[in-house]
């Protein structure tokens, strides 16, 4: 609900997505950067970087909702705690409700396991009393719980419940939400046929009923369904209706999420051109609502597409806009990935004195994070490039450094 995600009624977003990862080569004719599009079984949400505050910080930076999906209640700033001095006796509805609205309040301050607790203590009183839509709404609620939670199984089980009742209903704004999150719980559940079918029918009654969000969020993980699928050419077609209603509302966070999206499944296709199109157009967004870790991916994504259309200088101009920002934000790991990008592009353009400086500086950060892997990485790549210097002196020390640091691991 980007695998990768934002909820259209939440605010704050989250601190990081699921960006291409810089590999680097040891054969100097074969230097390219190699970029892993990682979505562990399709859960974009898995991002270390992730802010860990965030209301909803269990969804993925990939997936948009419908306004107030799964949202029985008016959002409110603080949680309602179920206070002591409440009479002994109160009615079961009135009981029902306020428990109802506490747990959706935990919800979004990220409290889910007390969540739901109220919200099954409230769905039995809904229960007791017959009331339906209560129980429609509890029912919602836990679904959406279980699914920030990432237990996809019981968002589907609780889900379904309340679609079955919303539809007996015919609550039409209800099934537009509770289909998106039936859809996106498929998706991680790597039941694409499901997913792709709620997320239809979340789209058509939403284009019925008028609803712009429902429509926009439907769009966006249709296009994330086929995205799973690997049918990114449906995907694009999907998400490009998605950021037209995000332009025509107005909604920045929105369009930033689905520019992102479109972006990355352009690079899928090998279509730099038009990655670079949609990235350069988030770039501009994130810098206007100042979230600098999101400009900081964006500049990684600008430099990787540069690079693989052979424009090494825009790669190293976008490289070094990433180098100064990770450096700014005391980001260790993104700085040494920037490090590595400027020094394979300055590669691909035979400045190898340049590269070389980038390796280097590159070789002591990974030392510092004690980071094997990627040290062992940065010696061939310094190997390789003093032996295109001709030095071949300096080639055999860090040769000889990578092969003691292989038989240590």
């Amino acid at each position: 609900m980007l695998e990768e995600s934002i909820h259209t009624q939440q605010k704050s977003v989250s601190r990081g997505s699921i960006e291409p990862e810089i590999r680097l080569s040891h054969s100097l004719s074969e230097a390219r950067m190699m970029h892993n599009w990682s979505e562990s079984a399709t859960n974009e949400s898995t991002d270390s970087n992730f802010e860990a505050n965030s209301p909803l910080s269990g969804l993925s930076r990939e997936t948009v909702f419908p306004a107030n999906s799964g949202q029985a209640v008016d959002r409110l700033s603080e949680p309602v705690t179920l206070s002591p001095d409440q009479p002994a006796f109160e009615e079961p509805d009135t009981l029902a409700a306020r428990l109802l609205k506490s747990g959706w309040e935990y919800h979004q301050t990220s409290q889910f396991e007390t969540a739901l607790k109220l919200l099954h203590e409230a769905l039995q009183l809904y229960r007791e009393t017959g009331d339906e839509q209560g129980q429609q709404k509890a029912f919602s609620s836990l679904g959406t719980t279980y699914y920030n939670l990432r237990h996809y199984p019981k968002a589907v089980e609780y889900s379904q419940q309340a679609l079955e009742i919303a539809q007996t209903l015919k609550e039409q704004g209800s099934i537009v939400k509770i289909l998106s999150i039936l859809g996106n719980a498929y998706r991680h559940l790597k039941e694409q046929a499901k997913a792709i079918d709620c997320q239809k029918q979340s789209l058509q009654i939403a284009q019925e009923i008028g609803d712009d969000r429902g429509e926009m969020a439907a769009l966006n993980n249709l296009g994330l369904a086929y995205k799973a699928l690997g049918d990114h050419e449906t995907a694009i077609h999907y998400e490009e209706q998605g950021l037209v209603i995000a332009e025509k509302l107005g909604d920045k966070q929105v369009k930033e999420q689905i520019l992102k999206n479109l972006g990355n499944a352009c690079y899928a296709l090998g279509d730099y051109t038009k990655a670079i199109h949609y990235y350069q157009q988030r770039l501009t967004l994130s810098r206007e609502i100042k979230d600098r870790r999101i400009e900081a991916q964006i500049l990684r994504n600008l430099g990787n597409a540069s690079y693989a259309l052979g424009d090494y200088d825009e790669a190293v101009e976008y490289s070094s806009q990433w180098l100064a920002l990770c450096r700014t934000l005391q980001d260790h790991r993104g700085e040494e990935q920037a490090l590595g990008s400027m020094g394979f592009a300055y590669d691909a353009m035979g400045s190898y004195t340049k590269a070389i400086n980038c390796y280097e500086q590159r070789l002591a950060l990974a030392r510092k994070m004690k980071d094997p892997r990627i040290e062992e990485q940065v010696l061939g790549n310094l190997k390789v490039a003093y032996y295109a210097l001709g030095d071949f002196a300096k080639a055999a020390e860090y040769s000889e450094q990578q092969e003691t640091l292989l038989h240590m691991n």
